[in-house]
């Protein structure tokens, strides 16, 4: 296994196990911890943090990939790269293109209620940790 294989699992792994933790630990113990919007608030700014770090682990695995595909001359468009774009495609749509949506739905404006934006930016949080997870097994197996 290469040093690229190598810290390409170790990225996935890390990935997965931030989302895990934010999804299963962190958010869970603000809502048990803090008054409703003080958790809301504190599990937005978790979510935006998240959201950016995601955006770089999706960039970095899949230019790993490229240069893994290029130098043993495989097929670029391999599952170990379509799975960090898809969790890509996720985290802009699930995160920067719902959250406008959820703050004007928040005052009253939009066709979309704040819980129904919700369980649509739910799912593609889900989505995107199953490929990321799938991605980190995929990796372990090299």
């Amino acid at each position: 296994m290469t040093l690229l294989q190598r810290s390409r699992l170790l990225l996935a792994a890390l990935w997965a196990g931030l989302l895990l933790c934010v999804a299963f630990v962190a958010a869970p113990s603000a809502f048990a911890a803090l008054e409703k919007a003080q958790a809301g608030a504190f599990v937005g700014r978790l979510f935006a943090q998240e959201a950016n770090l995601s955006l770089a682990a999706a960039v970095l695995l899949m230019l790993m990939e490229r240069r893994l595909a290029r130098d043993e001359q495989a097929r670029a468009l391999s599952a170990e790269f379509l799975l960090p774009a898809g969790a890509l495609f996720c985290t802009v749509l699930g995160y920067f293109a719902l959250q406008p949506l959820m703050a004007a739905a928040r005052a009253g404006q939009g066709s979309w209620s704040f819980m129904s934006l919700h369980a649509v930016s739910f799912g593609f949080y889900g989505l995107k940790t199953l490929l990321v997870l799938a991605l980190a097994w995929r990796s372990s197996r090299a």
